[in-house]
């Protein structure tokens, strides 16, 4: 308890004394008074021991867990091997021609500066040729790459993304003169249109409409040619080399078309996926609308006979150019119809009326 303070007594004092000390009247009374701080209040008991154990055994912080390292891949002896193997054969060609130009400077100091002019000419030109090849490689990735980007797109609706393609393809495609009026188009409503699907449709029709005119066009060119010549060629080994050497050509200029150049390297290429693509779609076999075409025109008796066998060859073509098409072409069809085989038979059956 505390103890009780008695009331001080009334006194009278000078305000010139320098005991007396003034204050203001809202600090006075006891809550006025210099008063020492508050010690912390003791902590309960078991607060204590835990304090206790602490000072004692200290808590380290865990430390943070350390990135996991992705285990290293096997070695690519096959990789190593093939590189190896071109660089030694590459180093024993240059030997090679070194030592034929050392020779030639041997017998005549005007073969030797022939041979080297001719070297460096045939070097330069191989350059020349490999950096073509690599550039068409590049070229038809990136067509790849724009209708995988693009399909996804399509699902997703990703503007950032749409944005982004169209400008890509801009760029892509800007060296053909047809398609200035859509590169126009594109630019002015690029940052209008909100949707990015919108925006890759928007991108199609401008800019594939032409283009797929120009395709189906030389793919009908292309199967009536097989047509006609396999019709009257008198040998089947003919027929073969020629459907082969259509196709190759067909897809080469498809290819072209949309924006791809492919050489050697790039032709076998799309070749080789083109004939896969058909093998997973089952494009080789005729399907019942192309059957159909045919026996409505009334040629079902002519199958047996070399008219029919060119008719079935051109189709052949036909579908070749079609598969070919869904892998030059840089967007997916959405906005725009795809080719049908039906619509090129139809042009095809007709072409033949007239010439008969």
């Amino acid at each position: 308890m505390t103890e009780r303070v008695p009331p001080r007594r009334p006194a009278t004092f000078k305000l010139t004394d320098p005991s007396v000390v003034l204050i203001d009247s809202d600090d006075s009374g006891p809550a006025a008074r210099p008063s020492a701080p508050d010690p912390a209040p003791s902590p309960p008991p078991r607060a204590r021991v835990q304090l206790a154990q602490e000072k004692e055994h200290p808590i380290v912080a865990p430390k943070a867990p350390r990135s996991i390292i992705n285990p290293r891949k096997g070695f690519g002896w096959g990789t190593l091997f093939w590189s190896a193997a071109t660089g030694l054969l590459s180093l024993a060609f240059w030997l090679w021609v070194s030592k034929l130009v050392e020779d030639l400077f041997a017998q005549s100091t005007t073969l030797g500066t022939i041979g080297a002019i001719l070297a460096v000419l045939a070097g330069g030109s191989l350059a020349i040729i490999i950096g073509r090849e690599a550039f068409g490689l590049i070229r038809l990735a990136r067509i790849e790459q724009l209708h995988t980007r693009a399909a996804r797109v399509l699902e997703t609706d990703n503007r950032a993304e749409a944005q982004a393609i169209v400008r890509e393809l801009l760029k892509f495609e800007h060296p053909n003169p047809q398609l200035a009026h859509g590169r126009a188009t594109l630019t002015k409503h690029l940052d209008d249109i909100i949707d990015g699907a919108d925006l890759i449709r928007l991108a199609e029709r401008e800019l594939m409409t032409t283009l797929d005119i120009e395709a189906r066009a030389l793919i009908s060119k292309a199967a009536q040619r097989v047509s006609v010549v396999t019709a009257i060629s008198p040998k089947a080994l003919i027929d073969v080399l020629f459907v082969a050497i259509a196709a190759t050509r067909l897809i080469g200029q498809l290819a072209r078309l949309y924006g791809g150049r492919p050489g050697a390297l790039g032709m076998i290429k799309l070749m080789r996926q083109t004939v896969t693509h058909l093998a997973i779609t089952g494009g080789i076999a005729l399907g019942d609308s192309v059957m159909q075409s045919v026996l409505g025109h009334g040629l079902a008796s002519r199958l047996s006979s070399k008219l029919g066998e060119g008719i079935v060859n051109g189709m052949l073509t036909a579908r070749l150019g079609l598969a070919a098409i869904d892998l030059t072409r840089p967007l997916p069809f959405n906005a725009l119809p795809r080719p049908v085989l039906g619509d090129l038979v139809k042009d095809l059956l007709k072409k033949r009326e007239k010439e008969e």
